[in-house]
Parts: C-alpha cells; sequence; structure tokens
C-alpha cells in the first residue's frame, strides 16, 4: 500500500504539488492522471525519495521510502525508462540491480524471459536499444527484485499495440497477486482498462480520486432516438443538460450525452411518450471527457513539472 498524506513541494513561489492526500491499496491499480505539469512526476519522485518534500509525507507499506533496509525488494519503480546507462548491456544493467538487492543471477535471466528481452537484445548496449525495448528493460528492472508494490510512470510509452496489451496483462496479474501498482499514464484508453481507482490532478492538487467505477458514473448517460427535439424538450422541462454527440443523417437517429443517470433520462423519456433506441452509461468515452472536464482549468505550458 502507498499513503500520501499532505504531501506539498514548492520551488520558490511556485507550488508544485500542493496538500495531496491519497491511498493507493493492495491488490488494485491506481491510474494516476492529470496533464502536462499538474504535479504526477514531481509527486512520484517525492514517493521514491528522489525529490525532497517542503511538507507532508509519502509512505510505502507504512515506511518512507529512504527508510527501507532494501528498496528493490519491496518497490519496484520506473520513472524514465531512458534514465539508463547507455554505454551498459541490458543484462548488465539487470546484473547490477540483482547483486545490490542481493539476489541470485538466475533472477536475471527470469527477468529477461519476462519481459521478452531475446539472449541478443540483452547483449546490446542500451545506447542501441529503442525507446519500447528500454521500457521492457526497465520494467525487468522494477520487477527483479519481486516488490510488492509499482511505482510506474508513462511505462507505456514507445510499445507497440502487442506490447501495451503485454504490458497490461502483467500489471493485472501483478495486482491479481495483491501487488498495488500505481501507474501514470497519458494513455486514457490503457488507463481506463486497467485502473480499478483513479487520482486526478490539476495545478498540483486533487481534483477527483475514487474507484473507476464511481467516477465514471458521474460521466452521464448516451441515448439515442429519433424523436430528439420532443427528448430534448422534456429534458429541458426537468432543467437536465446535455450535449448533441452524434447525428447519422441517413437514419435520422441522434445521440445526445445526458448528464445523468440512465434511470433518470429513461423515465422523462417514457414520460414524454418517447422511443429510445439506446440507452447505456457513458462509459465508452466516459474517462477522456471526465479527465478534459475536470482539467479544462489546469492545460496549460510552461507548468512546473
Amino acid at each position: 500500500m502507498l499513503t500520501v498524506e499532505r504531501l506539498t513541494k514548492r520551488y520558490g513561489p511556485a507550488v508544485a504539488v500542493d496538500d495531496i492526500t491519497f491511498i493507493a491499496h493492495s491488490g488494485r491499480v491506481t491510474g494516476f492522471l492529470g496533464p502536462n505539469g499538474a504535479g504526477k512526476s514531481t509527486t512520484m519522485r517525492m514517493m521514491v525519495g528522489l525529490t525532497k518534500p517542503t511538507s507532508g509525507t509519502a509512505t510505502v507499506l507504512g515506511r518512507r521510502f529512504t527508510d527501507l533496509p532494501n528498496p528493490g525488494r519491496e518497490v519496484g519503480v520506473l520513472l524514465d525508462a531512458s534514465a539508463q546507462h547507455a554505454g551498459r548491456t541490458g543484462r548488465e544493467i539487470l546484473t547490477l540491480a540483482a547483486q545490490t538487492m542481493g539476489l541470485p543471477a538466475s533472477r536475471v535471466h527470469d527477468m529477461l524471459a519476462r519481459v521478452s528481452l531475446t539472449d541478443t537484445e540483452a547483449e546490446r548496449r542500451v545506447r542501441d536499444y529503442s525507446l519500447g525495448m528500454r521500457q521492457r528493460l526497465g520494467i525487468a528492472t522494477a520487477l527483479i527484485g519481486d516488490p510488492q508494490v509499482l511505482i510506474l510512470d508513462e511505462p507505456a510509452n514507445g510499445l507497440d499495440p502487442a506490447g501495451i496489451r503485454w504490458m497490461r496483462d502483467l500489471l493485472r496479474s501483478y495486482a491479481d497477486r495483491g501487488g498495488t501498482v500505481l501507474l501514470s499514464s497519458h494513455l486514457l484508453h490503457e488507463i481506463e482498462v486497467i485502473a480499478d481507482d483513479l487520482l486526478v490532478i490539476g495545478h498540483g492538487r486533487i481534483v477527483a480520486q475514487g474507484t473507476k467505477a464511481d467516477l465514471l458514473a458521474t460521466s452521464g448517460t448516451l441515448v439515442q432516438t429519433r424523436d430528439a427535439a420532443a427528448l430534448t424538450a422534456a429534458l429541458d422541462s426537468a432543467g437536465t443538460t446535455f450535449t448533441e454527440h452524434g447525428l447519422r443523417k441517413a437514419t435520422g437517429i441522434r445521440t445526445l450525452r445526458v448528464d445523468a443517470d440512465p434511470e433518470h433520462v429513461g423515465q422523462h423519456a417514457a414520460t414524454a411518450g418517447v422511443a429510445l433506441l439506446d440507452l447505456r452509461p457513458a462509459e465508452g468515452a466516459g474517462l477522456e471527457e471526465m479527465f478534459l472536464e475536470l482539467t479544462a482549468e489546469t492545460q496549460r505550458e510552461g507548468a512546473v513539472a
């Protein structure tokens, strides 16, 4: 379990992380989302002792990361796949990690196989690796100590679709075995597929947190009808807001996104005698829409990273 309590980081007058509190629970994947410069990377760096907080605490399994006697055996970290020694081979990097943690040499072979790096690739210098290969090596380094917790910042960068699927399955199985995963990514679809819980940060503050199901339940309803005029009149009279989501000109079918749950929409449609062709939670585009709505005021360039 990861616990963050009132964590704050200031750089002079600039506030990168502003009094945030959250828990990433065991057996679950927690998606950590926010625009560039929102404070995600700074938060993760404070959690693993790379950046000193101005105030507040971050603990891993009840202790600060810097107090863990052998951190790699308890916490696997991947913050920047490019920050690996370019002159060493992949096998050398894993061998050094294993030696530092007091692990048998056999773990190196096991990890190379687990992340699908071949023997030939393992003997190449990291400077000759693609970004996707560096990501696989970074994940192998994070996993080599068989930790209880994973902290990963954009681990899917550079992976092809098959690699993204592989990573998703790996992290899902890791959490299902009781591990804790904190995963930052700009790939909203991947977060939506894999995450159990969501944290959304903007301007250094948590703007939303909770289970994925609960947060996406607030994303509204998608409804389809041929009688959009009658439905919108019914929704207007009930004070329910909605937006146009699509029109099939050939059939006259309109799709609306309504800021209410499906039961509410269905009741007003029935009262107005409107036939509905589709009525469902707006989960298909829910995460993207929720993310953009929650972070609309924090989408900015030049923010503190």
